[in-house]
């Protein structure tokens, strides 16, 4: 670790949480450069939900190269991405008739969300947008001005200009209907909130702590933006490409956005970001959006191999089924440990432990590190756990995650140090 702590900027972050040197992975299991073999529940931000490194992506991606399949292209066409938009269209949007068109943007999330609001600017000739309390969009300053938390907000940075961040559902309680909230505000000529070009936000809010919008809160929102002919993005980087339990994270609500913006997942640890954009609000000028990345054939590869997961309903199944085993363990923690009023919240493969005593999820973050399981924090104090394993994770694994989870918390609650005896009882 001494290169890094003398050589890389003090900007770095996840080095901080899980201070070692990871070498090798598979599936759900990394190991540092010990051999040290580490759970995996955080799985790149969700980035690895296809865990690490599948047998058919290794094989493709090394076929391609030997090959010598070409490796930059910017949006030029080639083979890679002829053969990943035809499967995407076949496997994810023809069988949910949808009807979109695809632009690559450059190689990480925030750069489809800097497209996504430039385009619906330019199409309704509207500069506000709004996004929501606790929103996460990126940290490039146009996607900064989105993000809620003031953590990464600078006044040199100019602030947030022409954005407006108005409460997500359940933001002011459960009683409290925020699109009604929402509507008088864009309806009211004299409530100071221009008529947005688009409204923006996570069907689950990841870094804000794993808030999840109901079906009924969705499906409100979407007919207030078609009433006011307000563009729809939703910010599908983390939640999407399965991880709560369909392939897009707003289809239990039967909702159709004007943008979708991917990333993370779909290009299975290489770097890959796109929109998903209604044909008649594609208005582009040729050229007038680039990005010198914005044709990774390696992720287009790997994008292609992945999108086999997604040939049936099976592996839906599973990760409702794997949801269902991580919800169940987090309530029987909230039960077992009264004390800590724990609450648990999530969908599909993406839950957060909710503790609101100041730190202890920080705390517990750090110990689980301890135990070999790597688990990162979020919410606006961090006090929520966040878990995000692997969606391909064993049951088997997944089991053993969460009784170190259990078992390791109870350990900081009541000071005591759990026998390897009762760990094995547990597990």
């Amino acid at each position: 670790m001494d290169v890094i702590d003398q050589l890389e900027s003090q900007v770095r972050s996840y080095v901080r949480s899980f201070p070692t040197t990871f070498d090798i992975a598979e599936n759900a299991i990394i190991y540092d450069e010990h051999g040290n073999k580490y759970i995996d529940f955080f799985a790149g931000a969700g980035t690895i939900n296809y865990g690490h490194n599948p047998n058919n992506v290794t094989q493709a991606l090394t076929n391609y190269l030997q090959k010598k399949g070409i490796l930059h292209s910017l949006d030029k066409a080639t083979t890679a991405k002829k053969a990943f938009i035809t499967k995407f269209n076949d496997t994810i949007l023809r069988p949910r008739k949808l009807d979109y068109k695809l632009q690559f943007t450059g190689p990480t999330g925030t750069n489809a969300v800097e497209a996504a609001i430039k385009l619906a600017r330019k199409v309704t000739k509207r500069t506000n947008i709004i996004a929501f309390t606790n929103g996460y969009h990126g940290l490039t300053l146009g996607a900064l001005s989105l993000t809620a938390n003031d953590y990464y907000q600078d006044e040199s940075y100019g602030g947030r200009h022409n954005v407006y961040h108005a409460p997500y559902d359940g933001y002011l309680g459960p009683n409290v209907n925020t699109i009604n909230y929402l509507s008088q505000l864009i309806e009211d000529p004299s409530s100071g909130v221009p008529l947005p070009a688009a409204i923006i936000l996570e069907v689950v809010q990841g870094e804000g702590g794993i808030n999840v919008a109901s079906r009924e809160w969705l499906s409100a929102l979407s007919a207030l933006c078609k009433k006011h002919s307000i563009l729809l993005i939703i910010d599908d980087i983390q939640v999407g490409n399965g991880r709560t339990g369909e392939f897009f994270s707003f289809e239990f609500a039967d909702i159709t956005p004007d943008i979708v913006c991917l990333s993370k997942a779909i290009g299975g640890g290489l770097p890959l970001a796109l929109l998903l954009i209604k044909p008649e609000i594609d208005q582009w000028l040729a050229g007038e959006h680039t990005g010198t990345f914005r044709g990774n054939n390696l992720a287009f590869v790997a994008a292609t191999e992945l999108l086999s997961y997604w040939d049936n309903d099976s592996f839906s199944k599973s990760i409702h089924q794997k949801g269902q085993i991580i919800q169940s363990s987090l309530n029987q923690l909230a039960i077992d440990n009264p004390e800590l009023s724990i609450s648990v919240r999530g969908r599909g493969m993406v839950w957060g432990l909710e503790i609101p005593e100041q730190g202890m999820a920080q705390r517990l973050s750090k110990a689980l590190f301890n135990k070999q399981l790597l688990a990162e924090t979020c919410g606006n104090r961090d006090q929520v756990l966040k878990l995000l394993p692997p969606l391909t994770i064993s049951e088997a694994e997944l089991n053993v995650g969460l009784a170190i989870i259990a078992t390791t918390l109870t350990e900081l609650t009541y000071k005591k140090v759990a026998t390897p005896q009762e760990l094995e009882a547990v597990i």
